[in-house]
């Protein structure tokens, strides 16, 4: 990447965009979401499958972890930035529970962190009571949503719901379609929804189109974000791939990862991830938000991550309609961060409990 051509896709051609309703003028749409090289976008209503599209995709991996290493080595933000920049991380955060040991209380508890994320002195202290900060969403199980839309009334955090047999995504499509349903119905905002890997690995580009679709059309106005378990994904051009058919098929958001795989969010496929999202745009004037997820648990990541947003897809990309972090236990870093920041001195952990 950087000055390396790093990914080539099939340009659409003016008749292709024609015949498939893509957007190539949506200037004075009053539904523009963000911008892009100064071009309006509009959100994702997905596009027929091209398959010569995916055909033309290629990723030089070699290019892509050198483009990941200089990104770490020279970006860096200091005082008054950082502290912005790790407010804005809150903002944009998911808070998560996803353990098979969860219970109502523990759910109820986390809720209460999402309306409150930083505690109340060190608001104060940082003279930010106005900013209301809040996390952009808690992500639970299904059997956990409506307890989380009764703790988070009145608040405008979203709850967010992991379906279609997660983590693995191999319960029957059915089954995967009616826990979608269940989930809409019981007040979930957003639905994170896992697709079968083995239509990557088999090259099955229409079935997972097609079980894309499903879920999409299921979830209804409910924000759709599709993981695509990049650490089982094997190559950088089957996440490439992925990326572009689970946008096709109407994907709000492309997600990295489950958390449960032995590889999770990585800043190699987070270029790869984002530049397929431009790509998408350029083509298409529509606009798809990203979710890394899993192992992100420092400060100094969230702007990692943050950065990397500005500088692939821009300011319109730092917002929590278009960026959430997946994230358990990346708060408590960050508010002791703040707190030196505040006070000069590190807080210990248990001053910062979750849950």
């Amino acid at each position: 990447m950087g000055q390396c051509r790093t990914m080539t896709i099939a340009r659409m051609s003016v008749e292709n965009k024609t015949r498939h309703g893509v957007a190539s003028d949506v200037s004075g749409r009053v539904d523009t979401i963000a911008t892009l090289a100064g071009r309006p976008l509009i959100s994702n209503r997905g596009i027929p499958l091209n398959l010569d599209w995916l055909q033309q995709v290629r990723v030089n991996t070699s290019a892509v972890e050198r483009r990941a290493q200089s990104h770490v080595a020279r970006r860096t933000v200091k005082k008054d930035w950082q502290a912005a920049w790790l407010l804005r991380a809150v903002s944009c955060m998911d808070l998560t529970t996803l353990s098979g040991d969860d219970t109502e209380e523990r759910v109820r508890r986390l809720c209460s962190k999402a309306r409150h994320p930083i505690q109340d002195d060190l608001v104060k202290r940082l003279g930010i009571e106005e900013l209301d900060i809040k996390v952009a969403a808690v992500c639970v199980y299904h059997a956990f949503v409506e307890t989380a839309v009764r703790a988070l009334e009145g608040s405008r955090v979203r709850v967010a719901a992991v379906s279609t047999g997660f983590p693995a995504g191999l319960s029957p499509l059915t089954e995967r379609i009616a826990e979608i349903r269940r989930s809409v119905e019981a007040g979930a905002n957003d639905i994170d929804v896992v697709i079968t890997r083995a239509h990557v690995f088999g090259g099955k580009w229409q079935a997972l189109y097609d079980e894309i679709a499903a879920f999409k059309q299921v979830s209804g106005s409910a924000h759709m974000k599709v993981i695509l378990g990049t650490g089982d994904l094997l190559t950088m051009r089957n996440v490439a791939r992925a990326s572009f058919v689970a946008m096709m098929a109407g994907a709000d958001f492309i997600k990295t990862s489950t958390g449960k795989e032995p590889t999770n969010a990585t800043l190699p496929v987070g270029f790869v991830m984002t530049r397929c999202i431009r790509e998408y745009a350029r083509e298409t004037g529509m606009a798809v938000g990203f979710k890394p997820a899993g192992g992100i648990r420092t400060a100094k990541q969230s702007v990692e991550w943050l950065a990397l947003m500005k500088e692939e897809l821009g300011p319109s990309w730092m917002r929590s309609e278009l960026f959430r972090f997946g994230a358990s236990g990346l708060l408590n870093d960050i508010e002791r961060q703040l707190e030196h920041y505040a006070t000069g001195r590190y807080s210990a952990d248990y001053r910062h409990p979750l849950a």
